[in-house]
């Protein structure tokens, strides 16, 4: 059993209402903090990744819809060799609220991402109730809550579901960079918004204490966050699945980054799983 680190499981839900039920996971982050040196590293798992999902392979953003947040765990653990107990899932309406509650980021856009951040600025206005304005230049833009929502969910540029991974993260460190330096007063006022919107099996006064301990924690979003798998081939069908390329190498990868562990050995569990993927896609 790992010991010295606190693992989450993040769920970002596509959800137009405030429910956490029969909704994909567009958004799949592990979140590792390293207890003793309060060192941060957070993993994006690409919504596409065929994995095993209960007795059946599938999208690993399907676990959510079909089980919940229990599924979800339940796979990421299966296949990635982990044992995370705790999972925090938020919806559209949180990720707006705390943005805006730490007075909003700033993002520099580009081209192709002003190309679509429109279309979604006007989708999550509308699930919302907010009244956000169209983002009408490129360069460092100081988003609101809706806009850095309509920014994460941008993927239809190059870099497809890699480059939206790379955007939720971002978002996601320039929230928590301001959060480290909120006072007690707006920390216990952010908690009341962020409980009562959230899902999660957290007790609260354990995530009153992680936040009360935030300034602590040290986040580089540039070095210390990664996608997974790191490398992966596409099985084309009815739909298209990103299968990892030799899941016990990329496990092995994810548990160095995570855990430094160098000279980690995956479970027979995850052999027999990188073996089944082979044999079922031709993907090595």
């Amino acid at each position: 059993m790992l010991t010295g680190y606190f693992n989450i499981a993040l769920f970002g839900v596509d959800s137009r209402k405030n429910s956490y039920e029969n909704t994909l996971s567009d958004s799949i982050m592990i979140v590792s903090i390293n207890q003793d040196t309060k060192k941060v590293k957070i993993a994006s798992v690409y919504r596409d990744t065929y994995l095993k999902i209960g007795s059946s392979f599938d999208k690993i953003t399907h676990a959510f819809s079909k089980g919940g947040a229990k599924l979800s765990l339940s796979a990421l653990n299966t296949n990635l060799d982990l044992s995370i107990t705790d999972y925090v899932a938020v919806n559209f309406n949180v990720v707006v609220d705390v943005v805006d509650a730490v007075g909003g980021v700033d993002i520099d856009v580009d081209s192709a991402e002003k190309k679509w951040i429109n279309q979604y600025i006007d989708e999550v206005n509308k699930v919302t109730g907010h009244k956000s304005s169209h983002i009408d230049k490129t360069g460092v833009q100081h988003l609101d809550g809706v806009q850095a929502v309509s920014y994460s969910r941008i993927r239809y540029t190059s870099g497809g579901d890699w480059e939206r991974t790379d955007r939720q993260r971002e978002v996601l460190g320039k929230a928590f960079e301001k959060v480290k330096k909120m006072n007690i007063a707006q920390l216990n006022k952010l908690a009341d918004t962020v409980l009562r919107e959230i899902s999660t099996n957290i007790e609260s006064g354990q995530l009153l204490s992680l936040l009360s301990q935030v300034g602590s924690y040290e986040v580089d979003i540039e070095n210390d966050t990664m996608g997974w798998p790191e490398t992966k081939g596409w099985q084309p069908g009815d739909v298209w699945y990103g299968v990892p390329k030799n899941l016990e190498e990329q496990v092995q990868a994810l548990h160095a980054f995570l855990f430094n562990d160098e000279e980690y050995e995956v479970s027979s569990t995850v052999k027999n799983i990188s073996n089944t993927l082979i044999n079922k896609t031709g993907i090595k």
